[in-house]
């Protein structure tokens, strides 16, 4: 489980559209940093140490997963890509942006490239005035004193104006939702995905039991045969951990994640059942099907056949090595012709036939992305 720190981050921007670069540096920071659960009102203030055009402050609040060294790497390539350039002359001077790390938890760190609590926030007003206005009770680790009560004592006699602007706090999927389905075809990825959403926005995920079922090596070996028994036997399987699992709120994440949702069971049993056999069947899934909770959001990963037979060959189920493209052309089918009469449920379709988002972080980030904008 990836544990997240809060950290305090301190933004200025006096050079192009200061208030723009800033949303993006927010942008960027809730992309690459983490959940941002606070931002500051936009201060203006006069250059600070140097004769320049006036700067636009904020302060934010972020949790993350990145340790203090890579936190500090991360913020660096976003200033970069703002514009940023690498400075080895001494002394302040005019930036598009500055991004300062005030504190980062409770620790107290000195080292060649960083130091926290940043060592001058004390000193000035343009910092604790945005950072006062967050967070006035937090205490700070050396002075052992409460923020508010540090910008009362703060000797910078500079002037700071309120202004009207303000910038929009990115949404995490976190707060969207409250439980995802990640839905898709055999080799399509939604285990892979499930867990790393899991991982990154500490949620709580249910993958299915797949593995434990006896009757699955077996129907790839006598499809007719075993078809409704593992029908049978996956729904009630699924019914049973879905209705668990989705009752039980966990006070230590943040929403859900399962690889699956029941209308899976149906989908396969119309592709595998004989038609005798799937009239019984619908009528035992129908009653299941009204006692289970429906995902704030269904993610149908879609993959194009060939994609899929090489992903399950790449995994090595023994047992899934003679599937053949048509079995996974029907089930695609079946996926289709559900997502387009099912109204109730909010579905986004993301073709990743094309993606490896595992292996490549952007990739990723741009299936994060198409979640979020649903």
């Amino acid at each position: 489980m990836q544990i997240l720190r809060t950290t305090y981050l301190s933004l200025g921007s006096n050079q192009g559209d200061k208030l723009e670069i800033l949303q993006q540096a927010v942008d960027l920071i809730a992309e690459k940093v983490g959940i941002i659960s606070k931002i500051s009102s936009v201060y203006k203030t006069a250059s600070w140490g140097f004769n320049s055009d006036d700067f636009f402050n904020i302060c934010l609040e972020s949790s993350t997963g990145l340790n203090p060294e890579n936190l500090l790497k991360t913020i660096q390539e976003i200033e970069q890509i703002l514009g940023r350039e690498k400075n080895s002359e001494k002394g302040y001077k005019a930036r598009p942006i500055d991004i300062d790390i005030l504190l980062f938890d409770n620790e107290i760190i000195f080292s060649k490239e960083l130091i926290v609590p940043h060592k001058d926030m004390l000193n000035r007003k343009f910092v604790m005035v945005p950072f006062a206005e967050i967070t006035p009770n937090l205490l700070h680790p050396i002075e052992k004193q409460r923020i508010q009560v540090c910008l009362e004592n703060c000797n910078d006699d500079s002037n700071i104006e309120k202004t009207e602007y303000s910038l929009k706090r990115p949404i995490s999927i976190s707060e969207k939702y409250n439980y995802i389905a990640i839905e898709g075809n055999i080799g399509a990825g939604k285990t892979t995905l499930s867990k790393m959403i899991a991982e990154d926005f500490n949620a709580k995920i249910i993958l299915e039991r797949f593995a434990d079922n006896p009757f699955l090596p077996k129907f790839y070996e006598d499809n007719e045969r075993y078809a409704f028994p593992l029908e049978m036997s996956f729904l009630a399987d699924r019914y049973q951990q879905l209705s668990d699992d989705l009752a039980q709120f966990d006070l230590f994440k943040n929403f859900i994640v399962s690889d699956y949702y029941i209308f899976k069971s149906l989908i396969f049993a119309q592709v595998t059942l004989q038609k005798e056999e799937y009239f019984l069947y619908r009528k035992m899934f129908d009653i299941m099907y009204k006692e289970i909770s429906k995902p704030d959001l269904y993610i149908y990963l879609y993959q194009n056949t060939p994609r899929l037979i090489e992903n399950i060959k790449k995994r090595g189920r023994k047992y899934e090595q003679k599937i053949e493209p048509a079995y996974l052309d029907k089930i695609h089918k079946g996926y289709s012709g559900f997502i387009k009469t099912e109204e109730n449920l909010n579905t986004l379709i993301i073709d990743v036939s094309d993606k490896d988002f595992v292996n490549n972080p952007e990739d990723y980030k741009e299936v994060i992305k198409n979640i979020l904008a649903k």
